[in-house]
Order: C-alpha cells, then structure tokens, then sequence
C-alpha cells in the first residue's frame, strides 16, 4: 500500500500498458503501445522527433488520457497518485514565475498534506535535506529563472525527493547542456535507487552507457530491454530511418542521430 491517495496493487507493475494509443493535436502520437515496466526499473526513452517520447510520459503521469488502450501506475490509472512525479520539458516552464528555488522544492510535500495543512517543520527539514543533496542550499532564495539549465533540472529533482516520488519522470533533462552537467543530472538520477526512473532522451550512447533498461519508440514500441538487445542495426533502421546515418571513420563505426544542442557551461 502506498502513502498516497491511490493504494498500490501488491505485485502489480510500475507501469502497464496494454495497446495504448494516444491522440494530440489532432494526430496519433501512440498506437497500439505494449510494455510492462517493473517497480525499480530504470529506463531510457529513446526515438526520433515526433516519436511520441514526451506524450508517453505524459500518459504515464495523466496529464493525458488515451484514446484507446489501458495505462496502469502500480494497478491503477494514472490520476490520484501521489507518487509520480513529472519533470516536464525546461521549455514548457514558466521561468519568469515569481516563485523561489526553495518553494518550487517544497511544492513537493503538498500532496502529502491535509487541504488546510500547512508545512510543518519535519516538511521544512526535509526541503533543506533534498536542496543540500542536489547542491542547491545556497541557491534556495534564487528565482527560478536565474538558474542554470542544470540547476534548474537539479531543483526538479530535489521536488522529487522531497515528494517521496516512486515513479520519477524526466522529459529530456539533458537537452541543452554540457557534457559535465548531463553527467551530474544522470548521477542523481542514478542515486534514485528505489524509485521506478523513466528519462526520455535523443542521446544513444548516453542510454547504452548509463541505463540497464532501453525503450525505442517510433509511435509503437520497436523494442524494449536491455541496451545489447535493443541497439541493433534493424531495431535503429526502424526507429529513425532515414533520420539516422551511419558513419565509419578512423576510430570505429558511429551512429548519429536527431540530438539536441547543448548548453554552453556559464562562466
């Protein structure tokens, strides 16, 4: 049983999909979606622009709702959890919101409160505990757009951590910045151990590198597992087509693929 509003099923994945198809904008962003992710799991969401990455987690944590098909959180649909939760894409935030590091971080404990509740101290102390483990204390009074794109992700997961969050989804939290950043995002990822992390991302050798469990999505699930299985040159063929290209030089065989820019480091 969980600590939130949904009780967990006991035994049931972490999330269950059963021919999942999702509509946006008018389109199919998902069709007919098959995979059964299991409490621990880490996992790697990969494929090309448009392959329907971003509406997946958003699926996962009910911010949309499926056409047809069935999505389940722990043997429930996703709506009423406490546990999730959801880091969007940087660029869906409202940066210029006058909102403080240190209140965004606490904003994670509300869900675990009485309507008429307000913070307790032990919610404040937690809040201090999650922004000394991202490395974001002495950036708690900051406005949130005065952040860094790292810090900015580093702030989410500190809400995450203070939330308690057993199902942590990250929209492409590496887009836009530096190697040395995207390591530190994906080491405090990594140190969420207990927790069911979903990271979707265009960066292939970072997944093969860094996460047991690869998903590759091109609207449908083209495969799903471990890196070795799932990296193939017929599994990547059908995933990006012609967006995908194979280059041989010097130093080996790479494949390159739809990536975003990356973040210049701030000075």
């Amino acid at each position: 049983m969980s600590r939130g509003k949904v009780c967990h099923v006991p035994g049931a994945a972490a999330v269950e999909a059963v021919g999942l198809t999702v509509h946006y904008q008018g389109s199919v962003a998902l069709e007919n979606v098959h995979l059964r992710l299991e409490p621990g799991d880490h996992l790697a969401v990969l494929g090309p622009n448009g392959a329907g990455k971003s509406t997946f987690l958003k699926a996962v944590a009910g911010v949309v709702s499926p056409a047809a098909g069935e999505l389940r959180v722990y043997g429930h649909r996703p709506r009423g959890h406490i546990c999730i939760a959801y880091l969007p894409q940087r660029n869906a935030v409202d940066w210029s919101f006058p909102v403080t590091v240190r209140e965004v971080v606490a904003m994670g404990r509300v869900g675990r409160l009485l309507p008429w509740q307000r913070l307790r101290p032990a919610d404040l102390t937690r809040v201090d505990k999650a922004l000394a483990q991202v490395g974001l204390a002495p950036l708690a009074g900051r406005q949130i757009g005065e952040l860094s794109g790292g810090e900015q992700q580093r702030m989410f997961i500190a809400r995450a951590l203070v939330q308690e969050a057993e199902l942590i989804l990250l929209d492409e939290p590496l887009a836009g910045l530096d190697a040395t950043t995207q390591d530190e995002i994906l080491r405090l990822a990594g140190e969420l151990a207990e927790a069911t992390v979903l990271v979707s991302m265009h960066e292939l050798g970072i997944a093969r590198d860094r996460f047991p469990q690869v998903l590759l999505l091109n609207r449908r699930v083209v495969a799903l597992g471990p890196p070795e299985k799932v990296f193939t040159a017929a599994h990547l063929r059908e995933a990006y087509g012609g967006a995908l290209q194979l280059v041989r030089t010097v130093d080996g065989a790479f494949v390159v693929g739809d990536s975003c820019p990356r973040e210049e480091p701030k000075s």
